[in-house]
C-alpha cells in the first residue's frame, strides 16, 4: 500500500515538472513568427540560449541574457517596455519569462513559439 502512495507521488511530481516546462504561464504571450517580427523592434529582444549557441546566429538586434544567468542579470531587464523573448525551442523562454515575472514584476512577456530553429527573420552570426 505504501509503495503505491509512493509510486503516486513521484508520478505527480513528473507529471508537473513536465507540464510547468512545456505550457505557457498565463501572463506570457506566445507569438508566431509574423507577429513577433511586428513588435520586437520596440522592445527587449532577449536571446536566452548560451552563448555559444547565440555566437552561432541570432535575430538582429537581440541581446543575450542566458537562462543560467537569468536571475542574477534580471536587474538588465527594464520594467517599462515589452519583454521579447526566444530560444532555441521555445522551453526555455517560458521558464525566462516566469523568472522575469517574479524578479522584475513586469507582465509585459512575449515569447517567439517554437523558438530560434524556426526563425526565417534577419540574423546576424
Amino acid at each position: 500500500m505504501l509503495t503505491w502512495i509512493l509510486w503516486g507521488i513521484v508520478l505527480a511530481i513528473i507529471v508537473f515538472m513536465i507540464v510547468r516546462r512545456f505550457v505557457s504561464p498565463k501572463f506570457l504571450t506566445e507569438l508566431d513568427q509574423e507577429e513577433f517580427k511586428k513588435g520586437y523592434r520596440k522592445a527587449q529582444l532577449i536571446d536566452v540560449r548560451e552563448p555559444r549557441e547565440f555566437n552561432g546566429g541570432h535575430i538582429l538586434g537581440a541581446r543575450n541574457i542566458p537562462l543560467t544567468q537569468l536571475k542574477q542579470r534580471s536587474n538588465e531587464i527594464r520594467n517599462d517596455q515589452p519583454v521579447y523573448l526566444y530560444c532555441q525551442s521555445g522551453a526555455r523562454s517560458r521558464q525566462a519569462a516566469r523568472l522575469i515575472k517574479k524578479h522584475r514584476n513586469t507582465e509585459d512577456i512575449y515569447h517567439l513559439k517554437k523558438g530560434f530553429r524556426k526563425w526565417s527573420g534577419k540574423i546576424k552570426k
